[in-house]
């Protein structure tokens, strides 16, 4: 059985065999990386993937097992706050999110955001020395840091970058103009990321389509035979509403529009 398991809190999802492990969503489970032995939760299961190569997961994770990432778990924060001073002192413009243990203990990987190209060579030094282990900088973007923290977007729902892992394509204004919200602000556009909302991507194509077929506002078009102008347009609906020379108005299909 195919299963996607989440081994870095702000990464993608990854497949494994899970071989004859009776696992369910939640569960956690050892895996083998090219980086060494990882823990990691069960995400999703009968995962279609027709690869070949996929690797087995080593085992699901033991009571001693789970103390151990526990224990890894808790060291998180600590790693984080020394990152952050270190990186402080040395006057680096970018904001460590997150940190994670390797499973045998031997490795961090830190998680960072930046704007510009950042030399943290001496930083990696001086974690090394300081938590004599192998030290791992990261780079994510602000939409990974959303999916290892977690939330709500405004619809209630849980985050598209946590629902929809790996599956979402990059959003621009375009797609907001192309549904009539690009004047909306970015403020009621934007997510908890501070990026544009994913879901402003899941209708766009379909709002492009459909704009194809229909008139632009204030356009001279006849209905019925008479004369109107297009006042409004409902562009999921591909209707417009025209007013007549006589002041009334209509909603109408564009398919009835010459």
């Amino acid at each position: 059985m195919k299963i996607n398991v989440k081994i870095f809190p702000w990464d993608d999802l990854c497949v494994f065999d899970s071989g004859s492990w009776n696992l369910e969503v939640g569960d956690v489970v050892i895996v083998n990386t090219d980086s060494g032995a990882e823990s990691a939760v069960v995400k999703e299961i009968n995962v279609k993937n027709d690869d070949e190569k996929i690797s087995l997961i080593t085992r699901k994770a033991t009571s001693i097992d789970l103390e151990i990432v526990d224990r890894n778990r808790k060291k998180c924060k600590e790693a984080v706050e020394a990152c952050r001073n270190l990186a402080s002192e040395k006057e680096l413009q970018m904001k460590i999110v997150g940190a994670h243990f390797s499973f045998d203990g031997g490795k961090i990987v830190f998680a960072f955001i930046a704007e510009k190209r950042i030399d943290f060579r001496d930083l990696v030094k001086n974690l090394s020395k300081k938590f004599q282990k192998s030290i791992r900088l990261q780079q994510i973007g602000s939409r990974d840091e959303a999916r290892g923290k977690g939330g709500f977007g405004g619809c209630g729902r849980e985050l598209c970058c946590i629902k929809f892992s790996g599956s979402l394509k990059s959003v621009t204004i375009e797609d907001a103009r192309a549904q009539q919200m690009g004047q909306r602000g970015s403020e009621r556009l934007s997510g908890l990321c501070g990026r544009l909302k994913c879901c402003l991507g899941f209708e766009a194509e379909q709002y492009r389509e459909n704009l194809k077929k229909m008139p632009e506002m204030k356009a001279s078009v006849k209905v019925d035979g008479k004369q109107c102008i297009v006042i409004e347009r409902d562009i999921i609906k591909c209707e417009v509403v025209v007013k007549f020379e006589d002041k009334s108005e209509k909603r109408i299909g564009v398919n009835k529009i010459k």
